[in-house]
């Protein structure tokens, strides 16, 4: 029985409902749990290869442990590498509103400032507001796919930097709080890693497109020149056909493929609370489409008193 049959089998095609033409289903009448059986997980897997991001509604009863039971099944479970874990959990952490630094509001693949960063995520809504606080996918392997033949030859040449110790004050909808997390909490180790703009995703075989927010420059190119080539590629990963945007409900899972994705958490609620926690499973290093394999530059804690300069 092949994989395409498998999945149609243990998940009917009626219970896969795309959310959008290039990215994003829905998957109804499953109860996510660490117990389910291997052709389910196997089938979950083959449609989230499939859609690249895959949601689940009513799913109240998991907690934290129950998710990460649920995730593990996807693989081996990994801790951010500068965020504590909640207590008791092996991977998870909370973005809470409320605290500084935890309003992603800007496009990203998570955690690419390491070299094997997550392969996959598994985040739960837990306190969701009335209104806003969506959050947007995109496809980057379809957008590799809709660039210009010359374009995806010069990005399959292209290698860049990306590191968690970017310039947070750029960021104008950051508080003072936020700044004070982000310097205390997410950059307290930093991180420099040379990754190719386009890996080969290692189960499907596609080629994805690896920039985002995290991305400080590109290996050999100018900075002035780097920045219209990041805005370049970015405006087609970022294409409005090209994403799928997600309404929360209180107990919905999102699960997506951290290597064909990135993703925006929409700073449109205001003052109200939201609290979702995240699950991560760790990921291969990547390979470029000639061989060559992700590389750290640094990994060094930072020191109080002085001032990192990346050149």
């Amino acid at each position: 029985m092949n994989e395409t049959s498998m999945s149609n089998n243990v998940i009917p095609r009626t219970d896969v409902v795309k959310r959008a033409a290039r990215i994003g289903a829905e998957l109804r009448n499953i109860k996510l749990s660490g117990d389910l059986p291997d052709q389910t997980i196997a089938a979950i897997n083959k449609v989230l290869l499939e859609h690249k991001v895959i949601f689940f509604r009513q799913q109240g009863h998991l907690d934290d442990a129950e998710q990460e039971r649920f995730a593990q099944r996807l693989g081996k479970l990994v801790p951010h590498p500068t965020i504590n874990v909640t207590k008791g959990t092996a991977s998870m952490i909370e973005l809470d509103s409320a605290c500084g630094g935890s309003r992603a509001d800007f496009w990203h693949t998570d955690v690419t400032f390491v070299d094997a960063y997550p392969k996959i995520a598994v985040l739960r809504g837990v306190v969701i507001p009335p209104f806003g606080g969506d959050t947007v996918w995109s496809n980057t392997a379809t957008a590799y796919l809709e660039l210009p033949p010359p374009l995806q030859r010069l990005a399959d040449e292209l290698w860049a930097v990306h590191s968690n110790a970017y310039d947070y004050t750029v960021m104008a909808r950051a508080s003072m709080a936020d700044k004070k997390h982000f310097d205390e909490i997410y950059t307290r180790t930093i991180y420099e890693t040379e990754h190719p703009v386009v890996r080969v995703h290692p189960e499907s075989g596609e080629r994805t497109i690896v920039l985002g927010d995290l991305v400080q420059r590109f290996i050999g190119i100018p900075k002035y020149d780097g920045q219209r080539l990041f805005d370049l590629f970015q405006s087609h990963i970022t294409a409005p056909e090209n994403t799928v945007r997600w309404n929360w409900k209180e107990g919905d899972i999102a699960i997506w493929d951290n290597r064909a994705t990135q993703h925006y958490a929409v700073n449109d609620y205001g003052a109200q609370h939201r609290v979702v926690r995240r699950a991560t499973i760790d990921g291969e290093v990547p390979v470029s489409v000639d061989g060559r394999r992700s590389v750290t530059r640094i990994k060094a804690a930072k020191q109080p008193s002085a001032k990192l300069t990346l050149s």
